[in-house]
């Protein structure tokens, strides 16, 4: 003998299927929207944002400043001047006739390239960051003569006007210490 199941009256399993679907959506749909939310107003998304920027910025900088065409002296220059800030804007732009002439004069093309890069500071609300940089710099001779050189630059940035410049640039030490 087989019974019949009997439902209670106005029962309906799709309805109720599609209500609990709706409820699972919504839940999951709030989930979602809240971690997206906190994602968006994250401090450490903007400061990583910052520290790409300052990162972008300063292997530029350091690049022109190593990069020089005789050919093309004036216009290297004012990509040096454009590049940099502070005293170290000063002092280029009180040196560019004397570094013009010492340039023209060995007629050297000096190109630069970063190998590699990385913030080791960095002060958003100062303003202020620092680098360490890798770049292979070739020399060309007058005679077409090329050497290369590899070294590390540490460089120092500001931010002015919303974007970073070099205020600072200087030969990173090599090697360890003598220890004992």
């Amino acid at each position: 003998m087989t019974r019949a199941v009997r439902t209670p009256a106005g029962f309906r399993p799709v309805l109720a299927v599609a209500l609990v679907l709706t409820l699972v959506a919504g839940g999951f749909a709030a989930w979602a929207g809240r971690d997206w939310y906190a994602a968006a107003h994250d401090d450490s998304a903007a400061y990583a944002a910052e520290r790409d920027r300052a990162l972008a910025a300063g292997e530029q900088a350091v690049q022109n400043l190593n990069t020089l065409d005789h050919r093309r002296v004036d216009q290297g220059l004012d990509l040096w001047e454009s590049s940099t800030t502070g005293d170290l804007h000063r002092q280029l732009v009180d040196g560019r006739e004397e570094f013009a002439g010492q340039v023209e004069a060995a007629k050297t093309v000096t190109k630069a390239r970063v190998l590699s890069g990385a913030v080791t500071e960095l002060d958003d609300r100062a303003g202020r960051a620092r680098l360490l940089v890798a770049l292979r710099v070739t020399v060309t001779t007058p005679d077409a003569k090329s050497t290369e050189k590899d070294s590390r630059m540490l460089a120092e940035l500001t931010r002015t006007d919303g974007r970073w410049k070099l205020s600072g640039l200087g030969q990173a030490p090599v090697g360890g210490t003598a220890t004992g």
